[in-house]
């Protein structure tokens, strides 16, 4: 019961991914807030009488765990204020909070609406800030907390269609690594996790190559199962010092993405022109040393280790 007496607020935990971290967190004896607005994948309203969070809440309190249900749709700061004063009035504190709410809304950037782009962004995106606005001074009047954002490889990596996903994605990275600055001093951790785990949303992805089809039908060996235990790790004492980091969770493998540092440099004592930084980047390493322009779907072509 390494989570006796903490409290956890995961947003988008009726399905998947996040119902997965839930029950996981309760099963290990965190009281949990359990977040779902009952969405289609591509935010349309599904169970307005907030069922679908209604019932994990029911298999947690089934085991002998704690729980309240809300089916508030993120997005905005209204709503981030109103699930931290439900965790505080039901449960007195707030110890862990796990943004994980996601909607998709993929169109070619050159067709994409200024809905679909909003609209992604706001629950993706804005949905996490204010959740995490809304949070943090608490965690920090107690001098303790974590928070852990579910990204993915879209935002890291990017993928064909996906503009308002990936950049929604991304920016929770900066986001994160913001967050882990501001609050370390004051005992919070922020953190990433880009996982892959067969859910209704991998399901809707479909591989532009026979190539990435047939891994795709591979990737979905790996579990939501898989994910939670690495979101338990990063809300335990023995990950206090870890934070501003993003780590990926395919299977059974963990892993650790590289951030944007620094890489090569070269430099030109009588400055640049056009034709000198082309000479210097074709003659040098900078050449080699040019990231490739691949899909997640590409870069993560092997099979999970299952």
């Amino acid at each position: 019961m390494e989570f006796e007496g903490k409290i956890a607020l995961v947003t988008g935990a009726g399905r998947g991914i996040g119902r997965g971290i839930a029950l996981y967190l309760a099963q290990h004896g965190a009281a949990v807030v359990v977040n779902d607005a009952g969405l289609s994948l591509a935010g349309a309203p599904e169970d307005d009488s907030g069922t679908i969070a209604a019932s994990v809440v029911a298999e947690i309190e089934a085991a002998g765990g704690r729980a309240v249900a809300s089916n508030a749709r993120v997005g905005s700061f209204e709503t981030g204020r109103a699930l931290i004063e439900l965790a505080l009035e039901k449960f007195g504190q707030l110890d862990f909070v796990i943004n994980n709410a996601a909607i998709l809304r993929d169109r070619m950037i050159f067709n994409m609406s200024e809905d679909e782009w909003n609209e992604v962004i706001e629950v993706n995106l804005t949905g996490a800030f204010a959740v995490m606005r809304a949070a943090l001074p608490h965690m920090r009047q107690r001098k303790t907390g974590r928070v852990v954002n579910i990204v993915s490889t879209a935002g890291l990596i990017g993928n064909v269609g996906q503009a308002n996903y990936a950049a929604s994605k991304g920016a929770i990275v900066s986001l994160t690594r913001v967050c882990a600055l501001d609050m370390f001093r004051y005992g919070v951790t922020a953190n990433c996790i880009a996982p892959f785990a067969h859910t209704r949303m991998t399901d809707s992805i479909t591989g532009a190559t026979p190539e990435q089809t047939t891994y795709l039908n591979e990737a979905r060996k790996a579990k939501v199962e898989h994910v939670a235990p690495v979101v338990g790790y990063l809300c335990s004492a023995a990950a206090q010092t870890i934070s501003g980091q993003i780590f990926g969770v395919r299977g059974k493998e963990v892993f650790l993405f590289s951030q944007p540092m620094p890489e090569r440099s070269v430099a030109n004592a009588e400055g640049w022109s056009i034709e000198s930084l082309a000479h210097a980047v074709e003659s040098t390493w900078l050449k080699k040393s040019l990231v490739p322009l691949q899909t997640d779907l590409e870069v993560f072509n092997n099979s999970p280790f299952v």
